[in-house]
C-alpha cells in the first residue's frame, strides 16, 4: 500500500509551481487529489493529466479566493468534483498553498493590492479551515505554505511578508485548537523556488545565480523539494509533529 491510499487531499493553487508539485507528490503517494485553481483552467487540467498519466487520481475545480463568496464557491465546486469521483464530502488533507505576491516596497503600496493579498493569503485559508472542520476527518493534516520572508527582512514585498507572518500565527493557533482531534497543523517555508511567481527576479543569468547563491547548496529550490517536505508532514510518520514552522529554503541566509 502507498502512504496515502484511501485518503483525499485538497491542494489550493495547484495548477502550477509548488502547488502542482505537491499535488503530484500526494497523488503518487496514493491520495485522491482535488486540484484547486483560481483562473488558469488549462494549467489545472494539465496538472490532472500529469497525475493520471502517472497512474494517480485527481480532478480540478475552480474558486477565485479573492471573491467575497470564495468559501461558498470553493466547497460547492469541491463537493461536486468529489461526487463525480464517487467520493463523499469528507477529506483528510488540506494544503493551503494558493497565494498572491508582488506588493512592492512600502512607498509602492496600494490599498487594492493590500486587500487582495490579505483576502487570498490570509482570509481564504482561515475560512477554508473553518468551513472544512466538519468535513476534515479526525487524524487529518493541514499544511500551510509560508515563506522564509517571515524570518528574514524582505522589504521588496512588505505586504506579502505580512500575510505570511499571519499564516505562521494561524498555524500555531490551529495546531493547539485541533490537537484533541489528532489533526496536525504545520507551516512549510520555502525560499526562492524556480517557479513563475518569482520569474521577474530571474531575468538574467546573473540574477538567477545571485538567488541560487542564497542557499548553501548554491541552487534554486524546485517544486519537488517543497512537495517532498509536505509529503512527509501529511504522512503517518509525522503524526507527532504539529505547530511547527519547517524551513524548506535549502539553508538560505544561514
Amino acid at each position: 500500500m502507498s502512504a496515502l491510499d484511501g485518503r483525499t487531499a485538497i491542494v489550493t493553487g495547484a495548477s502550477r509551481g509548488i502547488g502542482r508539485g505537491i499535488a503530484e507528490r500526494l497523488a503518487a503517494d496514493g491520495a485522491l487529489v482535488a486540484v484547486h485553481f483560481g483562473s488558469n483552467e488549462a494549467a489545472a487540467r494539465e496538472t490532472v493529466e500529469i497525475i493520471e498519466e502517472a497512474g494517480g487520481r485527481a480532478f480540478a475545480f475552480r474558486a477565485d479566493l479573492a471573491e467575497p463568496d470564495a468559501v461558498d464557491t470553493f466547497y460547492a465546486a469541491l463537493e461536486a468534483g468529489l461526487a463525480e469521483q464517487g467520493a463523499g464530502p469528507e477529506f483528510d488533507i488540506l494544503v493551503n498553498n494558493a497565494a498572491g505576491s508582488g506588493s512592492g516596497r512600502i512607498h509602492q503600496l496600494t490599498s487594492e493590492v493590500f486587500d487582495r493579498l490579505f483576502a487570498v493569503n490570509v482570509k481564504a485559508p482561515l475560512f477554508l479551515v473553518q468551513r472544512g472542520l466538519d468535513r476534515l476527518r479526525d487524524g487529518g493534516r493541514i499544511v500551510n505554505i509560508s515563506s522564509l520572508v517571515t524570518k528574514n527582512a524582505f522589504p521588496d514585498s512588505v505586504t506579502y511578508a505580512m500575510t505570511k507572518g499571519a499564516v505562521d500565527t494561524m498555524t500555531l493557533a490551529l495546531a493547539k485548537e485541533l490537537g484533541p482531534r489528532g489533526i496536525t497543523v504545520n507551516a512549510v517555508a520555502p525560499g526562492f523556488v524556480a517557479t513563475d511567481m518569482n520569474a521577474r527576479r530571474r531575468t538574467t543569468p546573473e540574477a538567477t545565480a545571485a538567488l541560487a547563491a542564497l542557499s548553501v547548496f548554491n541552487r534554486l529550490g524546485t517544486p519537488a523539494d517543497i512537495a517532498d517536505v509536505v509529503g512527509f508532514l501529511v504522512s503517518d510518520d509525522a503524526r507527532w509533529i504539529t505547530g511547527q514552522y519547517v524551513d524548506a529554503s535549502g539553508g538560505s541566509a544561514l
